[in-house]
């Protein structure tokens, strides 16, 4: 489904937002105060406006709370930040989506009317190091402030093979599995009786520490 979306801040991260939607079919609208940064987008973005982001006279106008999602890409500036975020809340924003670089920052942005934060930088070392911590982790991110969800390739030495009712993940170290990818086919919330082989990749989502305990499981 098509949605619409206005990304206030022309910064890499919002630029990355604005073009990555729009390629994938998505209706964009980038607010910034400095023309030099929109010039770029022009021709990539539905419309690029000038303006404040942090008033919420002109999110109105821009029709705020026609758009799917708002999404505050200032994260340099902390206080911007925030005023953006109370302005797309007062301007009657259905989903606001504000970026932070602190674990601070994020709890006041949701403290001020933020209905999700993300932290990109934060996220991507988190992924980064369990990858480098135990290769088998393909991916990773975190679902909230105290869960995680990581994708793992189960590899001929991997202790994750078997029924999955034998394996016992759930209550042996925490983890769910809640979805299976084998030879290119997805299989949704595998039931018990689903035997893990090599070569699948795991979707497994727990608490950050069950994810701790399962990484360690992994690594023998």
């Amino acid at each position: 489904m098509k949605k619409q979306v206005l990304v206030i801040g022309a910064g890499r991260f919002g630029v990355a937002l604005a073009t990555t939607l729009t390629e994938e079919g998505h209706e964009v609208v980038v607010l910034d105060r400095d023309e030099a940064a929109l010039k770029p987008l022009m021709d990539d973005v539905a419309h690029a406006a000038i303006g404040d982001g942090s008033d919420a006279a002109t999110l109105r106008e821009l029709g705020a709370s026609n758009f799917d999602v708002v999404v505050v890409a200032v994260a340099s500036d902390f206080e911007a930040g925030v005023l953006c975020t109370v302005a797309a809340r007062t301007a009657e924003a259905k989903r606001v989506v504000a970026k932070a670089t602190t674990g601070t920052a994020a709890r006041v942005l949701a403290a001020v009317g933020a209905d999700e934060v993300v932290r990109p930088e934060h996220d991507l070392g988190v992924r980064l190091a369990h990858q480098i911590a135990t290769p088998s982790i393909v991916d990773a991110f975190q679902l909230g402030p105290e869960h995680e969800v990581v994708e793992v390739e189960v590899d001929d030495d991997s202790p994750l093979q078997g029924r999955l009712a034998a394996l016992r993940l759930p209550n042996r170290v925490g983890v769910q599995i809640i979805a299976v990818t084998r030879s290119g086919e997805l299989i949704v919330n595998p039931g018990a009786d689903f035997e893990v082989r090599s070569g699948d990749r795991l979707v497994a989502i727990g608490a950050t520490d069950a994810i701790e305990a399962l990484q360690k499981e992994i690594a023998g």
